[in-house]
């Protein structure tokens, strides 16, 4: 009788980190927990811990408390994506152009919404359970601010489908901007209240420390590969292995590096800039406030106020990276666009210098859809962030711990109607289109 052959899945590389992200920079070094160097046997392997991977954690926790779990974290905790985030659990769709909203129905906009609360629930309770400050997690709301009276009027529009769906908001004129940001340069904005606004690697550091046995958490351990073993997996490590009943996978645009959805990943970069400390006498308005732009692909800005001055952020820039890794040439270009973008905002804060600079990748899906759901027996996927990271990949790991346990939630139905990431066009058409399309959106987004 010939032996079946075993399915065995190698990663083809490992994530590389892009810059140092500004909100690590500014925490105190983190002492990672030790690294996988023995043999264990778990329920469920967790392979990623950010975003999806640490809240699949909590979720499985929660449904059932006797559950083994191991997470494995390639990097440390916090200096991967998660920790590069801008820092937005939202609510409400992000993209806020009435071109996209008017293209949905009702009913996607509905189950967007309750995906997006869904993860805000979660981190909500986190946050209460553990006395987090606002420092950490502030359910502050949002702005959504425009520059232009094509940003006006689609925050206007906007404005009109959030009342049609019941949806509490408010515009603010420019003078009334103005009085939050103290700058000149913004003419009207779009006030949601309930967005949650992060320091996203504290944030992160907060909920890998909350786990708790028979959850294990094992930092600087890459899966290098798994492959099947009896009714279930076991996972290589460089110095151990986990044999498990089940896998999430909770790595973004790496579960490609593994041979999961080839052809259906769109591996884009975004950039942001972190200002040195500044007297906060220099720019009026509010201390603390945090901004998304009025037209898709524009600039994202935060002010965050420190005992020793205050910060600003910006985010801009897109770039398609298939190789999933980008150089310090690609973050020097986004950091000359980030300094002009800034002193435009701020001019009473001329001689205000950026101190760090780094890039976040994103895997994003044509169709807009997660990757997401049984990829082989007992392999879960909870990938394709859509560049909603904080928001997408939290709903995403609850759902996919809701899918490992069998456990039904109007969450995991939204899941189950997605349909499934669609292929993308061969190279290389699928870079040509790619980085077409970004330079067309950042070019549509203007000045915003």
């Amino acid at each position: 009788m010939n032996k079946a052959a075993k399915t065995v899945f190698v990663a083809s590389r490992l994530p590389k980190r892009a810059g140092v992200s500004g909100w690590v920079a500014t925490l105190p070094p983190r002492t990672p927990r030790p690294a996988l160097g023995e043999a264990i046997s778990a329920d469920v392997a967790i392979i990623g811990g950010g975003f999806a991977g640490l809240t699949a954690a909590h979720r499985l926790f929660r449904l059932d408390p006797t559950l083994r779990v191991a997470i494995l974290e390639a990097g440390i905790i916090g200096e991967g994506p998660a920790g590069a985030n801008s820092g937005f659990i939202i609510d409400l769709p992000h993209e806020v152009s009435s071109d996209d909203f008017s293209g949905e129905s009702e009913g996607k906009f509905r189950d967007s919404v309750l995906l997006q609360r869904s993860a805000i629930a979660l981190a909500s309770d986190l946050a209460g359970e553990n006395g987090w400050g606002k420092e950490l997690f502030d359910p502050c709301g949002r702005y959504s601010i425009a520059m232009s009276a094509e940003g006006d009027k689609h925050l206007y529009a906007y404005s009109q489908q959030l009342a049609k769906m019941g949806e509490s908001h408010r515009l603010l004129k420019g003078a009334e901007i103005e009085a939050v940001t103290g700058s000149k340069a913004f003419t009207s904005a779009l006030f949601s209240p309930g967005t949650v606004i992060i320091q996203p690697a504290a944030y992160i550091r907060g909920v890998a420390d909350c786990l708790k046995e028979p959850v294990r958490l094992f930092e600087q351990t890459p899966a290098l590969s798994f492959e099947r073993c009896g009714d279930g997996w076991l996972v290589k490590t460089p110095s151990g292995s986990v044999r498990a009943v089940k896998i999430i996978m909770a790595n973004n645009g790496h579960a490609e590096s593994f041979g999961f959805f080839r052809r259906r990943l769109l591996h884009v970069f975004t950039y942001a800039s972190l200002t040195e400390e500044f007297d906060p006498g220099r720019l009026g308005g509010e201390r603390k406030w945090a901004a998304t732009p009025a037209l898709p692909m524009g600039t994202t800005v935060r002010r965050i106020d420190t005992e020793g001055g205050d910060r600003i952020l910006i985010r801009s820039r897109y770039s398609y990276n298939p190789g999933i890794e980008i150089g310090d040439a690609d973050i020097r270009s986004a950091g000359r666009l980030h300094d002009g973008k800034f002193s435009h905002r701020f001019p009473t804060l001329a001689g205000v210098g950026m101190q760090y600079r780094w890039g976040g990748a994103m895997a994003l899906t044509h169709n807009h859809v997660p990757a997401f759901g049984e990829i082989e027996r007992g392999v879960f996927a909870a990938c394709g962030c859509n560049g909603l990271g904080a928001s997408n990949s939290t709903a995403a790991g609850i759902a996919a711990a809701e899918r490992v346990l069998g456990h039904d939630s109007e969450l995991g139905r939204i899941y189950s109607r997605l349909a499934a990431p669609v292929l993308l066009p061969p190279q290389p058409l699928t870079t040509i289109g790619a980085k077409i399309h970004l330079a067309w959106r950042e070019w549509r987004a203007g000045t915003e």
